[in-house]
C-alpha cells in the first residue's frame, strides 16, 4: 500500500468511526503494523501484533472484524456492543484495503460503502458516490458523477459553502438537515473534510441518518418545557432540541444550529468549549458529568450532562446556585424519572426530597409516602440492611454527615427477603461557598446480574465445562494458594482415542464424567483437589499422603469397570506421581507429576512412575526425538539395512530381513528400539511402515535385477505388528504396488498372535494372497501361543536370539531348540535361527536340523549396494 493510500485508509477509518460508533476503539491491521483508531483522536501506531489490552477482556464488549477467515481488526466499546452497521462498514473497508494493496485506488471503495458517502475532486466535482447517497437525494449516478457540486446542490447553498471550506483544507461539520423524499422525512448529519486518496486530493462527504435520535428526543421533549437551560443531545454531543432557557443564553443574533455539537454553541466562552466536550464524552460512557462552564456573556453555568432511559440520548441541564441548602427541583424530578438507577434526593436534614420509581419499587413502598421522611429511619423501619460484599454487616449511614463523594459496593437485604448486589453512590448537589451542606443524591445501581455473570466467567475460566472439575488454570491457582504437603497424581487414560472411535463421543464423555466423579470423591475424602487437564488426562492432589500411598489411592479409582449403556468398560491409565514438600511451588508439583505420567505412558499400558529429577531430561529427550521423527521421512533420513539368511544344508543365501535405521543428524545411526515406540503412539507408525514396505520391495527388485541368474527368486522380509497393519487398513495405499510386484515376506511378533480375532486372520490372509510368506518372529521368548501356529497361515518360525545365544554348551537350551525345530517341522513350518554369532552355533544348528540362520556369524547387516556385492562373492 502506497503512503498516500495508507493515509487515506486512516482518514476513512476515523470518519466512519465518528459517524457510526464515536465511543468505540478500533485496533486495525494495516500493512505490517497495527493502528489504534478513535473517532476523536488521530490514529496512532499500536505495534506489530493485533493484541487487545487486558482491560478489554475485563469490561466492555469486543467484536472481531473478520473476512474469509482473516482477522482484520478488533472493535471495542465499554458500555455496549458496537453497532452492527459499524462492524459491517469497518470490516468492508479493512478487507478491501488489505486485498487491493497498491493495485487499486482507495477511493473506489466509496461505491461499496453502505452509507451515504461521496468523493469529490479538489475542484468539487463528483468522482464517486455510494448507492445510499443516490437514494438519499433521489438521484441517479449520471446526474452526479462528473458534475460540479454547485450544479447538483443548487438548492442547498449552505452545503455547497461547507464543501468549499473542506476543499480549502478545513474539516466542516454540517448542521443537521431534514430531507423529504417520496413523502418520507429523514434527518441527516454530515461532515465534509479534506481527503487524500491514492493519487489525488479531494473532499470526502459523509452523511449519517440520525432520524432515530430525533424520534427519541421527541418522546422526552417534555423535559424541555422549562425556563431552566436544558438540551437533549445525541451520544456524539449533537443538540437535538433545546429549551427556551438554553436558547436565551445565546448572544443576540447568534444562530440556533440544531445538530451542531453542544460545545460549538456560541453561548459558551472559548468556542469550541473543551469543558463541555469533556462533559459529553464522560456522560456518554456512563460517568458522572458535572462542571462549571464559562459563558460568553460573563459568569458561569453549572452544567450537568447524563444519560437518559432512551438509548443513545443524553440530557444537559444548567442549574442555578442552591438556596437554603436545597437543590433545584424543576428539571431534576424529570431527570430522575428517566434514570436507569434507583435514585433518592436527600436534603441537608436527611429527608427525602425526590424518590424515583425505581427506588420506590426496590424498597417496596410508594414513592409519595417516602417524600419528606428521614431516609435512614424509613429504611430501618422497613427492615432494609446493608452488608459488605464479603457479608459483614454495615450500619445505615446518617446521610446528613456522610463524607462526599461516596462510592462503594454493598449487599442490600430488602424487605422481601432478597439480597441484591448494588453500587451505592452519594453525590453532593448545591451547597454554598461558605461550606453550608447542600442536598445529597443517592444512587443505587443494581450489579447483581453483572456480578453473577462475572462470577460465571471466572468459574468457567477455572473449571472444565464437561466434568465440572478444576481445569489446568484453576488447579494451578488452587495449588498456589495452599502450601500443604502431599502428593500430586496425574493419570492419562490408555487407548482413549481408539475407545472414542469404537463407542462414540457421547459414550466416552459419559466415561470421562464417571472418572471425574470418582476422582472428585477421592479428593473430597482427603480434602484435596481434582482437575481435568486435557481430553483424557486428569490430576488429583492428596494432602498429607506419600507418593506411594497417593499412587495406590488414585490407581484404585479405575479398579472397577465403568458403565456405559448396557456394557461395562474396564479402563487402565498411565499414572505419574510427585511429592510436594513444604516449600514447593504448586506449579512445580503439577509439572513433576506430568513428567512422571509421560514416562509411564512410554512404558506401555497401565504403567506407573514416580517422579525423579532424571525423568525430566529423559522426557525432554523423548519429546525432542519425537519432534525430529516427524520430519525424518520428509528429510530422507530413514534407510534400510539387510541381514541375509542362509540355507544351512546348501550354505546358500536365499533371503534378507530388512532392518530400519534412522540417520539422526546429531545422534547418528539409531536402531528401531530408539524410536518405534514413539512412532507407534501416533499416526507416524503408519507412514513409517508404508515407507519400509515400499523400500523393501524396491530393494528386492534391485537384487533380482543385478543377479538374475543366481537370485531371480530373492525375497525380503519386513517386521510389522498387527497394530500397524490395522492402522494402515491393510496398507491400502500400497495395494497397487504390492499387486504388481508382490508383497514382501512379513514377520509378525509372537505376542501379537495372542489375538485370535477374525480381523487378525483376515489381515494375514490378505497379505498372503498378495504373495507374502508369513513368519512368527521372536518365537520361544515371552508370550507365545502354540495354537497360533495352527490357526494362522504361517510359513516359518524365527527363533528368539536368546534360544541360540547359549548354544552349543547349554543342555537345556539344546533340548529346547531341538524340540521347537521338531514341532515346527511336524506342522510343516520352516525354522530360522536368529542372532547366530559363532561358527560353533552354526554347526550345532545344522546338526539339529534347523533350516536357515542369520546373524554376525554369516555377515553383519549390509546396505542395499553392499548386499549385492556380498551376494556376488558368496
Amino acid at each position: 500500500m502506497t503512503p498516500a493510500a495508507f493515509t487515506a485508509v486512516q482518514a476513512a477509518l476515523s470518519d466512519l468511526m465518528r459517524v457510526h460508533t464515536p465511543r468505540a476503539t478500533l485496533l486495525a491491521s494495516l500493512g505490517d503494523e497495527v493502528l489504534r483508531v478513535r473517532a476523536d483522536t488521530p490514529p496512532e501506531r499500536a505495534g506489530l501484533d493485533l493484541v487487545p489490552p487486558d482491560e478489554w477482556f475485563e469490561r466492555g464488549e469486543m467484536t472481531w472484524l473478520t473476512r474469509d477467515g482473516a482477522l482484520l481488526g478488533l472493535l471495542w466499546q465499554e458500555d455496549s456492543p458496537p453497532p452492527d452497521a459499524a462492524v459491517q462498514v469497518l470490516t468492508m473497508l479493512l478487507a478491501a484495503a488489505r486485498a487491493d494493496g497498491v493495485h487499486r485506488e482507495t477511493e473506489v471503495l466509496i461505491t461499496q460503502l453502505p452509507v451515504a458517502t461521496a468523493w469529490l475532486t479538489g475542484d468539487l466535482v463528483f468522482r464517486k458516490v455510494s448507492r445510499p447517497f443516490l437514494e438519499l437525494f433521489a438521484l441517479a449516478e449520471p446526474d452526479v458523477t462528473g458534475r460540479p457540486v454547485q450544479d447538483v446542490f443548487r438548492d442547498r447553498p449552505a452545503l455547497v459553502q461547507a464543501l468549499m471550506q473542506a476543499g480549502a483544507g478545513r474539516s466542516v461539520r454540517l448542521p443537521d438537515e431534514q430531507i423529504t423524499h417520496a413523502g418520507h422525512a429523514a434527518w441527516v448529519r454530515g461532515e465534509a473534510r479534506p481527503y487524500f486518496g491514492a493519487s489525488a486530493a479531494g473532499v470526502m462527504l459523509t452523511l449519517q441518518d440520525v432520524t432515530g435520535e430525533y424520534e427519541r428526543a421527541a418522546r422526552v421533549s417534555a423535559l424541555l418545557d422549562t425556563d431552566t437551560p436544558a438540551a437533549l443531545l445525541s451520544e456524539s454531543g449533537a443538540v437535538l432540541q433545546a429549551s427556551q432557557g438554553f436558547l436565551s443564553l445565546l448572544p443576540a443574533g447568534a444562530p440556533v444550529v440544531t445538530g451542531a455539537p453542544l460545545w460549538s454553541w456560541a453561548c459558551f466562552a472559548d468556542v469550541p468549549s473543551d469543558p463541555v466536550r469533556d462533559l459529553v464524552r464522560l456522560a456518554a460512557t456512563g460517568g458522572a458529568a458535572r462542571a462549571d462552564v464559562e459563558l460568553a456573556g460573563g459568569g458561569s453555568l453549572n452544567l450537568r450532562v447524563r444519560r437518559t432511559s432512551e438509548p443513545g440520548l443524553l440530557v444537559a441541564e444548567g442549574e442555578a446556585a442552591a438556596r437554603d441548602g436545597r437543590a433545584p427541583l424543576g428539571v431534576m424530578s424529570q431527570v430522575l424519572a428517566l434514570s436507569e438507577d434507583a435514585t433518592i434526593l436527600v436534603d441537608h436534614a436527611g429527608r427525602a426530597q425526590l424518590v424515583s420509581e425505581r427506588a420506590a419499587t426496590l424498597l417496596g413502598v410508594e414513592a409519595a409516602r417516602l417524600v419528606g421522611l428521614a431516609v435512614t429511619r424509613v429504611m430501618t423501619e422497613l427492615g432494609v440492611k446493608i452488608f459488605t460484599p464479603e457479608g459483614e454487616p454495615l450500619a445505615l449511614p446518617d446521610w446528613k454527615e456522610i463524607p462526599l463523594p461516596l462510592r462503594r459496593e454493598v449487599l442490600l437485604a430488602l424487605p422481601d427477603g432478597t439480597v441484591r448486589q448494588m453500587e451505592l453512590r452519594a453525590t453532593g448537589v448545591g451547597g454554598e461557598a461558605g461550606g453550608a451542606r447542600g442536598s445529597v443524591l443517592l444512587t443505587l445501581r443494581d450489579l447483581t446480574a453483572l456480578r453473577r455473570a462475572q462470577a460465571k466467567i471466572r468459574h468457567d475460566a477455572r473449571h472444565d465445562a464437561l466434568t465440572g472439575l478444576l481445569n489446568r488454570t484453576g488447579v494451578r491457582e488452587a495449588l498456589g494458594r495452599t502450601g500443604e504437603r502431599g502428593a500430586a497424581v496425574c493419570l492419562d487414560l490408555d487407548g482413549f482415542s481408539e475407545l472414542n472411535a469404537a463407542l462414540g463421543r457421547t459414550a466416552c464423555d459419559r466415561l470421562l464424567i464417571q472418572v471425574a466423579a470418582r476422582l472428585n470423591d477421592l479428593s473430597s475424602e482427603t480434602r484435596g483437589l481434582s482437575a481435568r487437564l486435557a481430553d483424557d488426562s486428569f490430576m488429583v492432589f492428596l494432602p498429607d499422603l506419600s507418593a506411594a500411598a497417593a499412587l495406590n489411592r488414585a490407581g484404585a479409582v479405575l479398579d472397577s469397570p465403568l458403565r456405559v449403556g448396557q456394557r461395562d468398560v474396564q479402563l487402565t491409565a498411565a499414572l505419574g506421581v510427585a511429592d510436594r514438600p513444604d516449600d514447593a511451588q504448586g506449579d512445580a508439583v503439577l509439572a513433576n507429576a506430568e513428567v512422571a505420567m509421560q514416562h509411564a505412558k512410554r512404558q506401555g499400558r497401565a504403567q506407573r512412575s514416580v517422579f525423579q529429577p532424571a525423568l525430566r531430561d529423559e522426557v525432554a529427550r523423548a519429546f525432542e526425538l519425537e519432534e525430529a521423527l516427524r520430519g525424518a521421512l520428509d528429510k530422507d533420513q530413514f534407510t534400510l539395512l539387510y541381514q541375509p539368511a542362509l540355507y544351512l544344508k546348501r550354505d546358500r543365501a536365499f533371503s534378507a530381513e530388512a532392518l530400519l535405521r534412522w540417520n539422526h543428524p546429531t545422534l547418528g545411526l539409531l536402531g528401531p528400539a530408539r524410536f518405534l515406540d514413539l512412532a507407534s503412539r501416533s499416526e507416524l507408525i503408519t507412514h513409517v511402515s508404508e515407507w519400509v514396505v515400499q523400500e523393501a520391495v524396491l530393494g528386492r527388485q534391485a537384487v533380482r535385477a543385478a543377479l538374475p541368474d543366481r537370485h531371480a527368486n530373492w525375497t525380503v522380509s519386513v517386521n510389522l505388528s498387527l497394530e500397524e497393519l490395522r492402522r494402515s487398513a491393510g496398507l491400502r495405499r500400497l495395494l497397487p504396488l504390492l499387486s504388481a510386484e508382490g508383497a514382501p515376506d512379513i514377520e509378525v511378533s509372537a505376542g501379537s498372535l495372542l489375538d485370535h480375532s477374525q480381523e487378525t486372520l483376515g489381515l494375514l490372509e490378505q497379505l498372503r494372497s498378495l504373495g507374502a510368506r508369513l513368519s512368527v518372529d521372536d518365537f520361544g521368548d515371552g508370550a507365545s501361543s502354540l495354537a497360533a501356529l495352527t490357526r494362522f497361515p504361517l510359513s516359518a518360525v524365527k527363533l528368539h536370539p536368546t534360544l541360540t545365544a547359549r548354544l552349543p554348551g547349554d543342555e537345556k537350551s539344546l533340548t529346547l531348540v531341538q524340540g521347537t525345530i521338531d514341532l515346527a517341522h511336524n506342522l510343516g513350518l520352516q525354522v530360522v535361527a536368529v542372532g547366530v554369532e559363532t561358527a560353533d552355533q552354526l554347526g550345532i544348528l545344522r546338526e539339529l536340523g534347523c533350516d536357515a540362520a542369520q546373524g554376525y556369524a554369516i555377515t553383519p547387516p549390509l546396505s542395499g549396494a553392499d548386499l549385492i556385492s556380498w551376494l556376488r562373492d558368496h
